[in-house]
């Protein structure tokens, strides 16, 4: 048995969406490995017979009727009270015996969220456009934000209780594993990770994923997060290719004035004078938006240091 886990209270949050064929292996793997964690199932509208499944295999099961994985895990983390949260996919995909492993990091440690990286079992249950994807948008996040993690779409996280009560969750779907892993970067919280094996699907279940409308939205999600994160860089490099582009028209009617004394061609300086106007304006709009995004983030982490660090709560400190 995982040290400290009769001391500690361990929730294991599964969100599900027509699991039917996967869920009571799912929830049979996890009490297994974690015998006094409470396991949760969070059914998002399905048509199948996941939730009487996932009832009569002992699991706490309730339900949110907005679609999308973000949705649910909103949910999950506004009801659920717990010092430790085991979150991962219904579809037997992901190696519940890793989790004693995952916990134990993260109290031993007093880490915030010790992340499982996938390693495929086989080459259907981690299919090459999904590899390939995760592997550009993973190396674009530690572009964007200096650091990252080695598998940024994982499902499989454990969490501290400080991380989900102070994550304001904002996703709808699956974009919602790019927005926990910025939300650790910029708060800079102390995290984890651990190789898990990634199982193919049991006969019957179905992936939900779409490798080009999920990826897209991802990609999406990345830019936005840059743009409220990092406003001076954002604004400011929109500025710079405003200023870059009114230098090149500027070029020819300079050297045009040293030669001759006349500017011909008005509407192109007109032109030239809004663009320098607009590259200011987007330089200043990033260098007050990166103050009240500053306090924002003190805020955010004020929030987050209320709560003791994992491993602490037994300790009664």
């Amino acid at each position: 048995m995982l040290k400290n886990e009769t001391a500690s209270r361990i929730a294991v949050l599964l969100p599900c969406y027509n699991e039917e064929a996967a869920i009571a292996q799912t929830i049979a793997a996890f009490r297994a490995s974690l015998p006094t964690a409470t396991i949760y199932v969070y059914d998002n509208n399905s048509r199948d017979r996941t939730v009487a499944v996932a009832r009569a295999a002992g699991a706490i099961v309730r339900t949110e009727r907005i679609q999308g994985k973000g949705a649910v895990v909103r949910r999950m983390f506004a009801d659920v009270d717990a010092d430790v949260y085991v979150m991962a996919d219904g579809d037997a995909t992901y190696d519940a015996s890793a989790a004693p492993a995952l916990v134990a990091r993260m109290v031993d440690e007093q880490l915030d969220m010790v992340v499982g990286c996938r390693i495929g079992e086989a080459a259907a249950a981690y299919r090459r456009g999904h590899r390939l994807g995760n592997a550009l948008l993973t190396g674009m996040l530690t572009r964007l934000f200096g650091r990252s993690f080695t598998d940024i779409l994982t499902g499989y996280r454990v969490f501290s209780r400080r991380f989900v009560k102070s994550f304001p969750v904002l996703s709808v779907g699956f974009e919602i594993e790019t927005e926990i892993s910025v939300h650790a970067l910029e708060l800079k919280m102390p995290v984890g990770e651990i190789d898990t094996p990634y199982f193919v699907r049991p006969e019957g279940s179905v992936s939900k994923l779409s490798t080009y409308r999920d990826g897209w939205r991802i990609l999406g999600t990345i830019a936005t997060l840059y743009r409220i994160e990092r406003p001076l860089w954002f604004f400011g490099g929109v500025g710079g290719l405003l200023a870059a582009l009114a230098v090149i028209l500027a070029v020819p009617l300079v050297l045009t004035y040293m030669d001759t004394g006349l500017v011909p061609r008005f509407p192109t300086a007109i032109l030239i004078t809004g663009l320098i106007i607009l590259a200011a304006l987007c330089f200043f709009a990033g260098l007050i938006l990166d103050t009240v995004v500053r306090g924002r983030r003190e805020v955010r982490r004020l929030a987050y240091l209320q709560l003791p660090a994992p491993g602490r709560v037994s300790e009664g400190a």
